[in-house]
């Protein structure tokens, strides 16, 4: 794989400034700046659409958004950070005490000097946010506040998904939000990480086994749109599944588990992570986080996990403004692109391989295959990978299995299966 930091990183500066939310033009212009790398198919969905039991918001869209000091000066301004206005505020002008106002002011005490997000999709109010600090140095004065925003029922919701076909309709699904304003790590890193995994596969349309599902929607109700309109054919055709989020930090890597607990989506990430020689930690499903809380959820319990890098509320720079670039490494984000590709390659590779000549070994040299190599040790190794294979090849275990029971390297299971069946020594059925 080529290196893309510098890709990852323009794309990033562009896609920084924007005000995203559930809806709004923000989330319709970075979604353009995404089909740049991704052949999406975009889709508008009214406000008012009905989804299990939630309803698709109004439009929001804010042209500006300021308080001024009695001297006239601006003490917080939209243009400068989206972050300091209250997600989905109603449009506001008047003049307030410092009293008054501290009603409508949003901040982190134990953070002093981070811009809080925060939001009110589902009840009307307005409100900014700001650095602790800064609210402690506002003077007992009369301040001007200014909100010009659109909350508009006749609006509609933004989402977008990309399909790569493959020789089966069975599925594996990625999944990423597009819905917070100027925050690194807990929204552009997923988005990005998607795109370029979506773009590496596109490369290899044809040849894939199966099929790839790239969904970029806001977070919950545009995943509860979603599957309202596909869940039940998810439910049919869906093996994996991964949400991907907080993917572009330094941290280690982080799995947590789909519901399922022997899904294949686990099994493969669990076997990817441990030949890593990265540190990794792995986490067991819990209702909380981000979609993977709907794809989980009892009624469609779908084999969805996510592989993160530090999960939310895991840093303390999570849902802030210090979820800035500089907390990001696109080095990081590219290293998460190559974990995911390889967690897809085992996928694609695994099946249940089926020994045909059972009772005993079969003579490995009259089919040319023992190696010839220079390299005693690595003619060692793919001797033990093709005896491991042969032995386990009996229909109960599929090459995840043969893999975690080794110890070899995937690549060398991999070759190993691919020569043996070539050799007319194994039947492949599917996983």
């Amino acid at each position: 794989m080529k290196k893309i930091e510098k890709e990852l990183e323009e794309y990033f500066d562009r896609l920084w400034p924007i005000n995203r939310s559930l809806t709004g033009k923000g989330n319709r212009e970075s979604l353009k700046i995404i089909k740049e790398i991704v052949a999406l198919n975009i889709s508008e969905i009214p406000s008012g659409t009905k989804c299990f039991d939630w309803t698709v918001p109004p439009e929001w869209n804010v042209e500006g958004a300021w308080i001024k000091d009695s001297s006239g000066n601006k003490i917080i301004d939209f243009e400068v950070s989206n972050l300091h206005l209250l997600g989905y505020s109603e449009p506001f002008q008047g003049k307030l005490s410092l009293a008054e106002l501290k009603k409508h002011l949003y901040s982190l005490p134990e953070q002093p000097t981070f811009i809080p997000y925060v939001t009110s999709y589902y009840k009307r109010r307005w409100g900014f946010c700001i650095a602790h600090n800064q609210l402690l140095q506002l003077k007992d004065e009369v301040y001007e506040v200014f909100i010009d925003s659109i909350l508009n029922d006749k609006g509609s919701m933004t989402i977008a998904d990309a399909i790569i076909s493959g020789k089966s309709n069975k599925e594996i699904l990625f999944t990423t939000y597009i819905c917070h304003p100027s925050m690194a790590n807990n929204e552009l890193s997923g988005p990005l990480v998607s795109s370029f995994i979506c773009q590496a596969l596109k490369k290899r349309e044809g040849a894939l086994k199966y099929t790839y599902r790239f969904v970029f929607v806001p977070e919950t109700i545009g995943s509860i749109y979603y599957l309202s309109k596909y869940g039940d054919y998810l439910k049919e055709n869906l093996i994996a599944g991964f949400v991907v989020t907080t993917v572009g930090d330094s941290g280690k890597f982080t799995y947590k588990r789909s519901r399922t607990g022997n899904s294949l989506t686990n099994r493969a990430v669990e076997t990817i992570l441990s030949n890593s020689n990265k540190d990794y930690q792995v986490e067991d499903f819990f209702p909380m986080g981000s979609d993977e809380r709907q794809y989980c959820s009892p009624g469609f319990n779908l084999p969805v996990g996510s592989l993160m890098r530090t999960r939310d509320g895991k840093y303390k720079e999570y849902h802030t403004s210090g979820d800035y670039k500089s907390f990001i490494s696109f080095e990081a984000m590219e290293d998460t692109i190559e974990m995911y590709l390889k967690v897809v390659e085992l996928i694609e590779n695994n099946c249940k391989p089926i020994n045909l000549l059972p009772d005993c070994e079969p003579q490995l040299g009259k089919r040319g295959l023992y190696p010839d190599i220079s390299s005693a040790a690595e003619k060692t190794k793919n001797i033990e990978a093709i005896q491991w294979v042969l032995n386990y090849s009996d229909g109960l275990h599929d090459t995840i299995d043969i893999i975690n029971k080794s110890k070899q390297r995937p690549s060398l299971i991999y070759s190993a299966i691919k020569s043996l069946n070539e050799a007319g020594l194994l039947r492949i059925e599917q996983g």
